[in-house]
């Protein structure tokens, strides 16, 4: 019996690891530089270890990344230092074409929208969500998290959960860059983190390391 559990377990473990899936992960803790930016308009710098924005026009951005990315999750602290309006890019095709959720700070919500060609305010509205458990303010650090899988585009800020928007107005970008992003506002950006099957870079596991022990219990009671 014990020959016979111990090689359950032995297979067990094994087909658990050769299934774990893992996605790749990029960041950017901007301590020294941000030469892998690429700003598409705005001035740009890095001071204190954070990536700056200096206030100025609208729908200034600075993007990272493959047009190839598809599916992914991207993670940005945001910080409105002057003026209402920043947050974070996704999906980038080009300087003018991606996605960007912003943060509202006079209205307290976060508003979607699908910039295109033909100017830098080029751009549809897709969507806003009202604050869930947050209050939009200058000065502020927010934890911005986006995940992205096919149209749906679901927001946490701080770890509260905004709700999810999409884009079916069959005019939407299936992959692109990520991003950083305000509109006439001086903001600063911090610890930046894209990950997803598409994403070379570090490996982290996508099942959760207690599915071994569930699997454990399990076969303990089975025996």
């Amino acid at each position: 019996m014990r020959y016979l559990l111990s090689t359950v377990v032995s297979c067990c473990f094994l087909v658990l690891v050769a299934s774990f899936a893992f996605a790749g992960e990029q960041s950017w803790s901007f301590e020294s530089d941000a030469d892998d930016w690429t700003p598409a308009n705005g001035t740009w710098s890095v001071e204190d270890g954070t990536y700056k924005l200096a206030k100025g026009g609208r729908a200034e951005h600075s993007l990272i990344g493959e047009a190839e990315w598809e599916d992914y999750t991207v993670e940005a602290r945001v910080r409105l230092d002057e003026g209402n309006w920043a947050g974070v890019v996704f999906r980038a095709q080009s300087e003018m074409e991606y996605y960007v959720y912003y943060l509202n700070v006079p209205n307290n919500k976060t508003e979607l929208w699908r910039h295109k060609t033909g100017a830098w305010d080029a751009r549809d509205k897709i969507g806003e969500l009202a604050g869930a458990n947050i209050t939009v303010a200058n000065g502020e650090w927010f934890d911005m998290r986006i995940v992205l899988e096919g149209s749906s585009m679901k927001l946490w800020i701080n770890d509260e959960d905004q709700g999810e928007l999409k884009d079916e107005t069959g005019a939407g970008y299936a992959a692109g860059q990520a991003g950083v992003w305000a509109w006439e506002t001086a903001a600063s950006f911090d610890d930046v983190k894209v990950s997803g099957d598409a994403i070379e870079g570090g490996l982290t596991p996508v099942e959760p390391l207690d599915k071994l022990t569930t699997t454990w219990g399990r076969i303990k009671q089975a025996f």
